[in-house]
């Protein structure tokens, strides 16, 4: 029989980013459903630019800020993170092939934020003082209400 994998026990202050990784999912998701429906690629384009700018950019931007920082300079995960964050960002803003920029972000960000639950909060988790994660908890804002009225995807 094979085991299920521990649920990871995430620290409060960490939490709200783990929730935040939801949206990025559930975007993936929708992209994913947008294909299977073959809506209009300039709907699904005109969702994931808002989506990028009211959402997912000050995402990456507070983890580069607050979270990333606790990790050392040379960090290889910290680097892989930051490139990731980098080409997701370069996909957001394609829009000479938004056919491929769009089944590339559902891809892609999908990936890194498993990679980023599974692997690099853990890290993270691991090093950070109780300052800094107090910190994090402050500084962390829920999402704007996500609401987008053409939903493409139901």
């Amino acid at each position: 029989m094979e085991q299920k994998p521990k649920p990871i026990k995430r620290h409060p202050a960490i939490q709200h980013f783990s929730r935040d990784h939801h949206f990025g999912l559930l975007l993936c998701w929708k992209i994913r459903e947008g294909f299977r429906r073959n809506v209009e690629l300039e709907r699904m384009k005109k969702y994931t630019d808002w989506f990028f700018e009211v959402y997912q950019k000050p995402h990456f931007e507070m983890e580069e800020k607050y979270m990333f920082p606790i990790l050392p300079e040379d960090d290889k995960l910290k680097k892989r993170a930051i490139a990731e964050h980098r080409k997701l960002e370069r996909l957001f803003n394609d829009t000479e092939d938004v056919n491929r920029a769009l089944s590339l972000i559902e891809e892609l960000l999908d990936q890194h934020i498993r990679f980023e639950e599974r692997i690099l909060f853990n890290e993270i988790q691991k090093i950070a003082t109780e300052e800094e994660l107090k910190k994090i908890e402050e500084i962390h804002e829920d999402p704007e209400d996500l609401t987008w009225e053409d939903e493409f995807w139901k």
